[in-house]
């Protein structure tokens, strides 16, 4: 399926008291670009004042998934010039996040099928996320040299336990079950549901909370809940590194997956996503942690890393990136500090 050229990225409106954003890239899996950002933001602060907006739905056009993350080739493409293009798109994109975080009416996403990287940041900062069994939530982004952004410093260890920093470093895929299982999802629905859902939604925008709770197709069985006990264990050390030693020395199934899983990942965005988590943590608003999260990108973009994995794992599609260092222990803890330190003041990020 390729996006008709004619029809606008995203597509809004008022229906039902609810104001409905639609993600119009299906050819791109909704994949966010600027100008998609910059849509929403205006589009959101004209609803904030607007009496007939009571709530807002995020969904996407077409049957493929929800928002594969963000315009990825571009940020490669601006990291390997000046990185101008790259850091445009981190701070409108961040800015977007926080609104959807404190926005003052009830926002919903709809996490039907693929919702990873730029779309969990549309997902995560909405009050409610209804998840399906179609839905498959990640954020891969330590496999090509990036780090799980878009709020995840925030959102990630905030999950029970270490199931967040195991997302994170791991890039793992989950389906709804283990969502909402894990609160990424605050509701579950089949995907057969869903039209009958949005009507009820556009026909009760002040009983959001009642129509999803009627409309909830219970709990399912959740594939992680086998796994937690040895995630919060295996995934419990103070560094990267003590948790390779401890996967390493478990000898179990699990746990040599897990092994398996990092050793394909940027040794150095292994560590940076781990320090990130562990600040994003410590937080004191969502606002600070984006702050954060725009030193990083606005470095990280322009590192090897990044533009090795964009080559080896989207362009070239080996899947054989050569990482620099290749190794977590060679990775300077300096050069972690100067990927996290404040920019020049003028550069900072800042909410809107």
């Amino acid at each position: 399926m390729t996006d008709v050229l004619d029809e606008p990225p995203v597509l809004f409106g008022i229906e039902g008291g609810c104001g409905r954003i639609t993600l119009n890239r299906p050819g791109a899996l909704h994949a966010l670009t600027l100008q998609m950002c910059q849509l929403m933001i205006g589009a959101l602060q004209a609803w904030r004042s607007n009496p007939a907006v009571k709530a807002v739905i995020i969904d996407h056009s077409g049957p493929r998934g929800f928002c594969a993350g963000g315009d990825i080739r571009m940020l490669a493409e601006s990291g390997a010039g000046d990185g101008a293009e790259a850091r445009a798109f981190f701070f409108t994109e961040y800015r977007l996040n926080h609104l959807l975080f404190t926005y003052p009416k009830p926002v919903l996403a709809l996490m039907d099928g693929v919702t990873m990287g730029g779309g969990v940041g549309l997902a995560m900062p909405s009050r409610f996320r209804v998840a399906t069994e179609r839905t498959t939530f990640a954020m891969p982004e330590t496999g090509i040299g990036l780090f799980p952004d878009v709020g995840g410093g925030w959102f990630l260890p905030r999950l029970p336990g270490k199931s967040g920093l195991w997302l994170a470093l791991t890039g793992a895929r989950i389906k709804g079950a283990d969502c909402l299982a894990l609160g990424i999802a605050t509701h579950h629905v089949t995907s057969a549901d869903l039209a009958d859902l949005k009507a009820a939604l556009l026909a009760a925008p002040d009983a959001l909370e009642q129509v999803l709770a009627d409309a909830g197709s219970g709990p399912t069985p959740a594939p992680i809940a086998e796994h937690r006990a040895a995630m919060d264990r295996l995934f419990g050390g103070d560094s990267v590194a003590a948790i390779l030693r401890d996967l390493a020395g478990d000898g179990g199934d699990w746990a040599s997956a897990q092994l398996q899983a990092l050793a394909g990942k940027s040794p150095q965005t292994l560590k940076v996503a781990f320090r990130q988590l562990q600040l994003g943590a410590e937080a004191s608003s969502f606002a600070e942690n984006m702050a954060m999260e725009y030193r990083i990108g606005a470095r990280v973009v322009q590192r090897h890393d990044f533009l090795e994995g964009v080559r080896a794992v989207i362009i070239d599609k080996d899947n054989r990136p050569v990482w620099r260092p290749a190794r977590v222990e060679d990775v300077d803890d300096a050069l972690i500090d100067q990927i996290f330190a404040p920019l020049p003041g003028p550069e900072e990020w800042t909410p809107l």
